[in-house]
């Protein structure tokens, strides 16, 4: 049985063409690309890569002016924070709750819209393996060669299970019996009607919006179309703490706001989701509300 892709990338010594990231005293990163006969220079000396080619992971290498730095391969959410942009990436932390709540499995078929830089995309295709199916697509063709670049480059070469496509969604969705659809896009609600097609019963819609109103007019759109059961949304933050001896305390700063997420599952054709019992706090509808979608609409 042939190893996953990327796998072998990720174990062993070091070798030409893996990445290395480098952690100065004071806990910074330097990234770069190990290729025989070339030198690394940093403002406090230079080593040879030959110097860390055939060693094992973990090595510490010693400039010329003596400063030691760790290597280690970069995780992905090292690699992610740190590989080209032309969109912003979607943070670990969301990436890891969208793997998490949208329930991604190996093997799962899923279609992903806004690829921005590539960041979720690797992590999809970590999850799914060689043996899912994940159909991206970008409506921006610069973004999409700046992803393409980013994922290749994580995984040594294209991923068997990767399908790119440049468009809207809406447009160009031609995927049937899709298992999960992950939307990352400044209108989700207009991608419903054609993900609400392809997606399978029981099957997981998540939605990855900034903004409040973006937030209150997606919910607002699903319930309106009918065929999810009630969606859920949340935000996450990650706080660090400082240790040192005695003194543990919470870091000064910390990783707050970057998205919000919410989750629905696809009903069964022809089933209406149950009545909701929560009642609506009072004035959250207005009496000239006529729905997400309508002009004087609460979540324009």
């Amino acid at each position: 049985m042939s190893e996953p892709t990327g796998a072998a990338r990720r174990r062993g010594p070091f070798k030409v063409g893996d990445q290395v990231q480098l952690t100065d005293p004071k806990g910074r990163h330097y990234t770069f690309t190990l290729e025989a006969g070339k030198n690394f220079h940093t403002h406090k000396g230079s080593f040879p890569h030959d110097e860390l080619i055939g060693a094992p992971e973990g090595s510490v290498v010693r400039t010329t002016g003596n400063v030691a730095y760790l290597a280690l391969r970069p995780l992905l959410p090292d690699y992610v924070l740190s590989m080209p942009r032309g969109a912003a990436v979607v943070y670990p932390k969301d990436a890891g709750q969208i793997l998490a709540f949208a329930d991604i499995f190996p093997g799962a078929r899923v279609v992903e819209a806004g690829v921005g830089s590539g960041s979720l995309s690797s992590f999809l295709l970590r999850a799914i393996g060689d043996q899912g199916m994940l159909h991206s697509y970008e409506r921006r063709e610069d973004f999409a060669e700046i992803a393409q670049q980013n994922v290749e480059r994580y995984f040594g070469g294209p991923h068997p299970a990767w399908q790119l496509t440049v468009g809207d969604l809406q447009d160009n969705l031609s995927d049937t019996d899709v298992d999960r659809v992950i939307l990352d896009m400044l209108a989700p609600w207009e991608c419903l009607e054609a993900v609400s097609k392809a997606l399978v019963p029981g099957g997981i819609l998540c939605c990855y919006v900034a903004t409040t109103t973006q937030l209150a007019r997606t919910v607002e759109s699903i319930r309106e179309i009918g065929c999810f059961n009630e969606p859920t949304a949340w935000e996450s933050m990650i706080r660090n703490w400082h240790i040192e001896g005695l003194a543990v305390r919470p870091d000064h700063r910390m990783i707050g706001h970057t998205g919000f997420l919410l989750t629905a599952r696809r009903l069964a054709d022809g089933v209406e989701p149950p009545m909701r019992r929560r009642r609506p706090a009072k004035g959250a509808y207005g009496e000239d509300y006529a729905g997400p979608n309508a002009d004087g609409g609460a979540a324009r």
